[in-house]
């Protein structure tokens, strides 16, 4: 089954991916059961697990950013959906499209990389008139 009708990895994700699965090893597995348990029922099914932001202030129009601060890393035994692990996506609901921006682990860093989200997509820059 098909949740969303793309899902694509910029290329800084799949770095980001890289160096953490070197200490997480089961996040690739527990990325696709993240997905499928909490991406899906959010934007398909308006379910709010309170897990899911929509981060605000960047002046971008299309599409929605989000950060995601409950994510089950089975790695990170007895933490749960409060492992730590922050994921930044953007989803396209006309196109039904995933981007996955970035993964990181809060231990490591505090915040999302604004920048890298910008570098992305375009900045809202108001009207012509």
């Amino acid at each position: 089954m098909k949740i969303f009708s793309d899902i694509y990895r910029c290329p800084e994700f799949k770095n980001d991916m890289k160096k953490l699965l070197k200490k997480f090893t089961t996040l690739e597995e527990d990325l696709k059961i993240f997905i499928k348990n909490q991406l899906n029922p959010y934007h398909k099914l308006s379910i709010d697990n309170k897990g899911i932001f929509q981060i605000t202030g960047l002046q971008i129009k299309n599409p929605k950013i989000y950060k995601v601060k409950k994510f089950a890393c089975r790695s990170l035994k007895g933490k749960g959906v409060n492992s730590g692990i922050r994921v930044i996506y953007a989803y396209f609901e006309s196109e039904d499209r995933i981007d996955l921006i970035e993964i990181y682990y809060k231990g490591n860093k505090e915040n999302e990389d604004k920048k890298r989200i910008l570098k992305h997509y375009e900045q809202d820059k108001g009207s012509d008139f």
